[in-house]
């Protein structure tokens, strides 16, 4: 995993969360680990029991289409941003990228 993720990832202060193509989980930081860490052990194990219909149809478009998914949620008092994209290995999708990003109450937004 290392040729993927380089140690930078594991403390950083998002969720980072890396699947196959088959849906396969197979990177979690900290932050991702504590996240989900009611689900156990993630790693090595399928994401898709997690989801629903419609993001199971959105996880295989994005990994069909080579796209990039980005929303924002409320959950338990806290709004966060998920970023979910491709990654490649050799120019060819590898899997999915979720970063999971909580954002501050009064988050500014610039122009420029």
């Amino acid at each position: 995993m290392k040729d993927i993720i380089p140690d930078w990832a594991k403390e950083l202060n998002c969720a980072v969360t890396i699947c196959d193509t088959e849906g396969i989980v197979l990177y979690m930081n900290d932050k991702s680990k504590e996240t989900f860490k009611s689900a156990g052990d993630l790693i090595g194990k399928s994401l898709m029991p997690c989801h629903n219909e419609n993001s199971k149809a959105i996880i295989a478009r994005l990994l069909e289409t080579a796209g990039t998914n980005v929303y924002t949620i409320e959950k338990n008092g806290q709004k966060k941003m998920i970023y979910q994209t491709v990654w490649k290995k050799d120019g060819e999708v590898a899997g999915l990228v979720e970063l999971s990003i909580v954002l501050p109450p009064d988050i500014p937004h610039y122009v420029r």
